[in-house]
């Protein structure tokens, strides 16, 4: 999530991950996410301001629309048209950073489906642990326990 050739910094993909799982209400991923973003030094408001309403908040208008393409991808996907994608590259954009947000959000989509079906929830103190853990050493232990 955090590897690869793509201009989001870590803070802006925690970013859109937890976005696209607050937009599913998916209560794990959104607040492990949340506090990832906070580990990383980012306002514990701006997600709450995000979701409620996007426009109004304070994340930088350059991510603005690649978070309006991922809440459409989440809840409309069927609806997605040529002009979503248009309005990430005239944010100044690339196709790197497309392909990202779309990746991000699929994932996200997943984890919040798997999350959600087996019941997963977790504790205030889990939350800023594993969102600690994310800073420190990246996705690496969750590939790793995959693998296992």
């Amino acid at each position: 999530m955090r590897s690869g050739d793509c201009a989001f910094t870590s803070e802006q993909r925690e970013l859109i991950a937890a976005y696209t799982s607050g937009t599913n209400d998916c209560t794990y991923c959104y607040d492990t996410h949340k506090a990832t973003a906070e580990a990383f030094g980012v306002d514990g408001n701006l997600l709450e301001s995000m979701l409620s309403d996007l426009d109004a908040s304070a994340v930088d208008e350059q991510l603005k629309p690649v978070l309006r393409y991922v809440r459409k991808l989440t809840e409309t996907p069927s609806r997605m048209v040529q002009a979503d994608v248009d309005a990430i590259f005239d944010a100044g954009w690339d196709e790197d950073c497309f392909h990202y947000a779309v990746m991000i959000c699929g994932l996200f989509n997943l984890m919040n489906r798997l999350m959600d079906g087996y019941g997963v929830r977790n504790t205030a103190e889990g939350r800023r642990m594993r969102g600690r853990m994310l800073v420190d050493t990246g996705y690496r232990v969750v590939t790793d326990a995959l693998q296992t």
